[in-house]
């Protein structure tokens, strides 16, 4: 065979690669035959995961993508024979299970009830597409099952509709058994040995975080673990470096100490990491645009040019520490607070920020709300009964759980460097935020550090409550501005 026969071998065996349809369209085709992404990853031989990452924008190849490319060809099929076949009395949509429809790009009432993408449960509203609960309390998830009552795993149905999430009953607490139940294991494994089981639940505490977010998210229909596609401004660039994402960490101090002695008493912000979790964060993958415009019902990243700060000498610029001129990659939050300082409620304190891209999708605020109000319950119940070994548990749960979701080999199911920068800059915010509230009650704000560090000079009892709620503060340290600088 000649090199002539062997090219014209090879071109008669080649294919074109199968049509997909958009990844939106194959999630709603799922959808809308009632197909979870297990039932579909089981048939293909994949992960559910890999199935989130097709319907989030990434695309198989190979055998697989042919494989995919059927399935999504038949689903297509089956949906227009249904819709041209009247419904049967017995098996027409109810409110209770009503039909999925593809996503939108509008910010609509829905004309009949859908899933919530967060909880599962019909929702009559949708945001960038997603159907969702405006009203965090409509938001619901099934209790628990106690570990006896736990049923035995079984093969998925092939055609079934998920069971609608009941709302639990008023009086039962929200603070889930799994919690409680790996404190006692502990114990009992270390015959009471608070040190040695306080040891062994923080070694655990990534993946009993997870499993805890599973199930908090019991009937929810947005895949945490599903890897969009992200853009390259969110890769590090190398083993040990960083992104080009911005995170506004504070580390200021005051120049000029009040002119009369005044003792400074250091704060410790309770749970800030905990108190983040409740922040805007992006359902799907992160779109490109560009100009001057922001969505209040997205959330991303932001590249801006920061407006200028003339109040250093009292409080900390809100981007932080950055020297460097010009352009910037910021978070959700970080924006939102420029905007913010920028209206006539702050004075306004800044000129509103540029916005010259962004990386954005459809964002919601409770996404992790479940998960954070059966963290903080369980925080607040071990301080009640002074259980230590609890409450480092718990703290670790969320601290590590914060900090392990970008690039981790600790945490290998959840990759979203995104959610981690907007979660961190979050907390930066809100201590950014207490430390205003304090200057404009009229005390000496002295230091703002990190995540949780509060420095005050006067009485901060009148803008502040003491105690170890979420909501409170603790006393860290007591000195004067002398003492410091020795």
């Amino acid at each position: 065979m000649t090199d002539f026969d062997a090219i014209d071998a090879l071109l008669a065996n080649t294919r074109t690669p199968a049509h997909l349809p958009p990844a939106e369209q194959r999630r709603a085709l799922r959808q809308a035959l009632n197909l979870t992404r297990t039932q579909v990853a089981q048939t293909l031989g994949v992960s559910p995961s890999t199935i989130g990452g097709w319907e989030t924008g990434r695309d198989p190849s190979g055998e697989t993508r042919e494989k995919y490319a059927y399935f999504l060809t038949a689903a297509q099929e089956k949906l227009r024979t249904q819709n041209e076949t009247p419904a049967h009395p017995e098996t027409a949509p109810t409110p209770e299970h009503p039909t999925p429809t593809p996503p939108t790009n509008e910010d609509t009432p829905l004309p009949t009830p859908h899933p919530c993408v967060l909880c599962g449960a019909p929702a009559t509203d949708q945001v960038e597409g997603y159907p969702q609960h405006l009203n965090p309390e409509d938001c619901t998830h099934p209790t628990p099952p106690h570990p006896e009552q736990t049923p035995t795993p079984t093969a998925p149905p092939t055609h079934q509709q998920p069971p609608t999430p009941r709302r639990p009953p008023q009086n039962q607490p929200r603070t889930p058994d799994p919690i409680a139940r790996a404190v006692h294991e502990a114990l009992a494994a270390h015959h009471g040995d608070t040190q040695a089981a306080t040891a062994e639940l923080q070694r655990r505490a990534i993946p009993d975080a997870m499993a805890l977010l599973d199930t908090c998210r019991i009937g929810a229909r947005y895949d945490i673990v599903g890897h969009p596609p992200l853009p390259d401004i969110l890769r590090k660039k190398s083993a040990h470096g960083a992104d080009e994402v911005w995170e506004a960490r504070p580390h200021w101090t005051r120049l000029d100490p009040p002119p009369t002695p005044h003792e400074v008493t250091a704060l410790d912000i309770n749970g800030a990491y905990l108190s983040a979790l409740k922040t805007h964060l992006p359902l799907g993958a992160l779109e490109y645009s560009t100009g001057n415009v922001h969505s209040r019902r997205r959330a991303g990243i932001h590249l801006i040019t920061p407006p200028e700060w003339d109040h250093h000498p009292y409080l900390p610029n809100p981007l932080g520490n950055r020297e460097e001129p010009g352009p910037v990659w910021v978070t959700e939050p970080t924006l939102r607070l420029l905007q913010r300082l920028a209206t006539e409620q702050y004075g306004p304190l800044c000129d509103p920020p540029v916005i010259h891209e962004s990386f954005t999708s459809g964002a919601t605020e409770q996404l992790f709300e479940k998960f954070r109000q059966a963290l903080r319950d369980a925080r607040e119940k071990a301080i009640t009964e002074e259980d230590e070994v609890t409450l480092e548990y718990v703290k670790s749960m969320y601290s590590k759980f914060v900090s392990t979701m970008g690039e981790s080999n600790f945490n290998r199911a959840l990759y979203r460097p995104d959610w981690m920068h907007i979660i961190r800059s979050q907390a930066f915010v809100n201590l950014w935020l207490k430390a205003h509230k304090a200057h404009t009650a009229g005390l000496t704000v002295m230091r703002v550090m990190g995540t949780d560090e509060l420095h005050i000079a006067g009485n901060w009892r009148q803008v502040f409550t003491e105690g170890r709620g979420v909501t409170q503060v603790k006393i860290k340290d007591v000195y004067t501005p002398e003492t410091s600088r020795q």
